[in-house]
């Protein structure tokens, strides 16, 4: 039975929800953080089995890391390509720190503008790139 991933759009947060099949579009579905009903369910990631070694081959080209620092949107851009190639959901933070890279924030700014980043244990205190 799956667990259905959701976003909740007045928190902002994902979360996910085991249902059965047969509750699915039936059960109500609220966030456990804001207790909100405005929420959307998000596709899934599609996962294709590939070996560990076959995965980090497509992150390990050295010219890709060229210039990245300093270009925070070719880092953004290399990090959410990391994040896919390793098939693991970084959390909203890092998401959060990727899209700033993307519209062209440098790491010193988001670290300015988010100092509490990184508190909670999930991608550390200080952005290290």
């Amino acid at each position: 039975m799956p667990n259905y991933e959701y976003r909740c759009h007045n928190c902002r947060r994902r979360f996910e929800l085991f249902m059965t099949y047969d509750e699915y579009g039936t059960r109500q579905v609220v966030c456990p953080h804001c207790q909100s009903e405005n929420v959307q369910r998000r596709i899934s990631r599609i996962r294709i089995a590939r070996s560990e070694e076959s995965s980090l081959e497509n992150l390990s080209d050295p010219s890709a890391l060229e210039g990245l620092e300093d270009d925070p949107k070719a880092l953004g851009r290399m990090m959410r390509q990391m994040s896919r190639e390793l098939g693991e959901d970084m959390g909203p933070e890092f998401d959060e720190v990727i899209h700033r890279l993307e519209s062209g924030q440098s790491p010193e700014e988001i670290e300015e503008a988010l100092p509490d980043l990184g508190e909670d244990g999930g991608m550390g205190s200080d952005l290290d790139f």
